[in-house]
């Protein structure tokens, strides 16, 4: 008698699986599904073009900048934000390629600009210091500013860059 109903419930099993509707979706197969990617932060130079960006924002972030990296894209930078206006210094001690730094107040607009800084693996290292505040510097491949039409009091917009540029009364949306 046992034979008979180990034999009744596995049919019931087997037939109750068979019932089912089959799932043939991607997470079904056991294949790992494509994430969905993630809109980088952007900038847009003057002439439209857009310039995908890694942000720094802490302390540490912006200290290390583009330390120690090989290459940057064509249509790659670094954005260093800070919560205020200051006096930004950009050291190129471990910095591995030529940068063109675009210092930027508020609102986006290029206060000063440092084109082709040369790495520097040694001190003693140059140190680039804005004459006026700024709250963001934008780090490009050199010769990007003058590729793109970059100078003082340009306007660059940002998109998908929290807080920057930092709203005004003019562009704050109405309550």
């Amino acid at each position: 008698m046992k034979p008979r109903f180990i034999s009744f419930v596995a049919g019931f099993f087997v037939i109750a699986a068979c019932s089912q509707p089959m799932d043939t979706s991607i997470a079904a197969t056991g294949e790992t599904p494509l994430p969905t990617p993630i809109p980088l932060p952007q900038a847009t130079l003057p002439d439209g073009f857009i310039v995908n960006l890694e942000l720094a924002a802490t302390p540490e972030e912006t200290t290390t900048g583009l330390m120690f990296r090989p290459a940057l894209a064509p249509d790659r930078g670094m954005l260093l934000l800070w919560e205020e206006d200051r006096l930004v210094t950009i050291w190129m001690m471990n910095v591995l390629i030529p940068l063109d730094i675009v210092y930027l107040d508020e609102a986006g607009r290029v206060v000063e600009l440092v084109a082709d800084a040369q790495p520097c693996n040694a001190e003693p290292c140059p140190r680039f210091t804005t004459p006026r505040p700024a709250r963001a510097v934008l780090e490009l491949p050199a010769g990007s500013a003058a590729t793109h039409g970059l100078a003082v009091g340009s306007q660059i917009d940002f998109e998908r860059v929290a807080g920057f540029p930092v709203p005004t009364e003019e562009t704050e949306p109405a309550n």
